[in-house]
Order: structure tokens, then C-alpha cells, then sequence
């Protein structure tokens, strides 16, 4: 009886230690991608609960002329240990000349190290909604590096 005890308890154990995968609660970085011009973004991440969380981007381009406001609801699911995968959708502004609004979706891999560094490789579709400033369809690939805290 002792031994069946010990073996469910082990196996308890197990199961739940795999599965309480814990996304930071802030996470505050870089994220580096060609993004229609905008070149690179500083990223903040914010844990709403155990698997989904906001992430905000703001990112300038020819000398602060323009700017992009990029805010993302995302939902994180774990592959692996340290290994999660991530999908989203939001949106965002973008100032130039004139204001534009646009919709905005995210898919990506995400690599937690043992330190508190965050590594992450994602795609952005987005949509021009209003304006003319970034109009139409837009995609980008990015890499993101992010502090957790």
C-alpha cells in the first residue's frame, strides 16, 4: 500500500510540476524586426493569468517623425520545458503625417532560459484600417530579446 502511495504521489507530482509552466509576470526588452521601416520596438510584456498576457511595442523611425503603438492580447501554450508557443491579435496607431489605425495578429516561439532572459522569434500580420500612413497589408518577422521580472 505504502509503495502504491509513493508511486501516485510521484506520478502527482510529475504531471503537475509539467504542466504549471509559469509565464513571468513582466517581461521589458527589445524586439527587432523590419516591420514596414520601424526597424526596432521596445516590448513590454504583462501576465494577466497562468497562459495569456498583453504585450505593448512602441517603435520610431526617420527621427521621430513617426511612431507605432502596437498593443497584442496573446495566449501561451507550452511545447516544452522552457519552450512556448504564442498566438494573439490587437492593434494599434501609427503617426506620421496623419494617424492610422490598424489590425494587428502574432504567432511565435518563445525560449525561457534559466536566467531571467526571454528569447523570442515571431510573424505579425497587420492591416491598415484608417489613414494612409500604413495602409493595406503589412507582415513582419521579429526577434525579441526581454527581460523577466
Amino acid at each position: 500500500m505504502k509503495k502504491l502511495l509513493l508511486t501516485i504521489g510521484i506520478l502527482s507530482c510529475a504531471i503537475f510540476s509539467s504542466n504549471a509552466q509559469e509565464i513571468s509576470k513582466n517581461a521589458i526588452g527589445v524586439r527587432i524586426g523590419n516591420n514596414n521601416g520601424f526597424g526596432s520596438e521596445a516590448s513590454y510584456q504583462r501576465k494577466l493569468s497562468q497562459n495569456n498576457r498583453l504585450e505593448f511595442n512602441l517603435g520610431f523611425r526617420d527621427r521621430f517623425d513617426s511612431a507605432k503603438i502596437t498593443a497584442l492580447y496573446e495566449f501561451v501554450w507550452e511545447l516544452e520545458d522552457n519552450l512556448n508557443w504564442y498566438a494573439g491579435f490587437g492593434g494599434g496607431v501609427v503617426t506620421s503625417n496623419s494617424a492610422t489605425i490598424f489590425a494587428s495578429g502574432v504567432i511565435g516561439l518563445e525560449y525561457n532560459f534559466k536566467s531571467p532572459i526571454l528569447i523570442s522569434l515571431d510573424y505579425k500580420p497587420e492591416f491598415g484600417i484608417t489613414g494612409h500612413a500604413y495602409d493595406g497589408f503589412n507582415s513582419d518577422f521579429g526577434l525579441a530579446v526581454r527581460y523577466q521580472f
